[in-house]
């Protein structure tokens, strides 16, 4: 559904002055109609991608219900500022991009997927075994791969468990540098430092600082950003672009969740 020619690549690593914004939806937690009610709220305060993935056991028939369901909300709004002179049908060229928990969850409705290797994982399935399970499939589907190097850092969160991840801890700066730079030998274009949903507290600014110092790759950050200070300190750090999602879930009305998104949209410009 994009206007311009650029692939969702390019528009991720187009430089920016601050950081940008991605709303984490993930389908196991809300239908496929609340799930595009929340994406299109997330757009209108001001993310810049729509990531739709998180949990490890949701089947493809939910997760693609949900990329369609966003899909078709981004081109009715699209089709409706085209015909309004002061509308701006740019605005709803947002990507829709597969964050999977595995070879299962993916969806021929989505513009690309992050194409991820735990890096720090302890399990070979979430070092090459999904990967290779899933990538016939994204070919199939003609889904844009966008190179993802995934590291979990403490505390981890149930992705740390389940993917077996060997925790960077907030002192291991030099090995964050490492895998940063493994990363980028690999020819990974992006990097992405998770806490894990829901963190009891997000990637310690130290971390974020030493994957930074490493040209080449545009810096993920997610898990535990509750509050528009932690997005602050994760932006003053180095981070390209701020991921969060269980605010999505746990904001108890529309009106409460555009008051958080606003303040973290915010927080990455400050």
């Amino acid at each position: 559904m994009n206007i311009g020619e650029s692939t969702v690549l390019e528009k991720v690593r187009r430089p920016t002055s601050g950081a940008r914004h991605i709303t984490l939806i993930d389908p196991a937690k809300q239908s496929a109609d609340v799930a595009a009610q929340r994406a299109m709220l997330a757009v209108e305060c001001g993310s810049a991608m729509i990531f739709v993935g998180g949990s490890t056991d949701t089947p493809d028939d939910v997760v693609h219900a949900t990329c369609t369901a966003i899909q078709e909300a981004f081109e009715l709004r699209m089709f409706a500022a085209s015909q309004d002179p002061t509308g701006d049908e740019h605005q709803w060229d947002i990507p829709v991009v597969l964050f999977p928990g595995g070879a299962h969850a993916l969806s021929p409705a989505a513009d690309a997927i992050t194409f991820m290797m735990l890096m720090n994982s302890t399990k070979r399935e979430f070092l090459v075994g999904e990967q290779v399970r899933g990538a016939p499939y994204i070919h199939r589907f003609g889904v844009e791969a966008l190179p993802t190097g995934y590291v979990v850092c403490a505390p981890g969160g149930r992705v740390g468990e389940v993917g077996g991840a060997d925790l960077i801890q907030p002192d291991d700066g030099e090995l964050v540098h490492a895998y940063a730079l493994c990363a980028k030998m690999y020819g990974f274009s992006l990097l992405y430092l998770e806490a894990g949903s829901g963190a009891s507290a997000p990637v310690h600014p130290g971390l974020i600082e030493k994957a930074a110092t490493v040209d080449g790759l545009t810096l993920l950050v997610g898990g535990g950003l509750r509050t528009p200070e932690d997005v602050q300190r994760a932006v003053q750090a180095g981070a390209d672009w701020i991921v969060t999602g269980t605010i999505t879930e746990d904001a108890s009305s529309m009106d409460e969740l555009r008051e958080r998104l606003l303040g973290l949209v915010q927080a990455c410009s400050d």
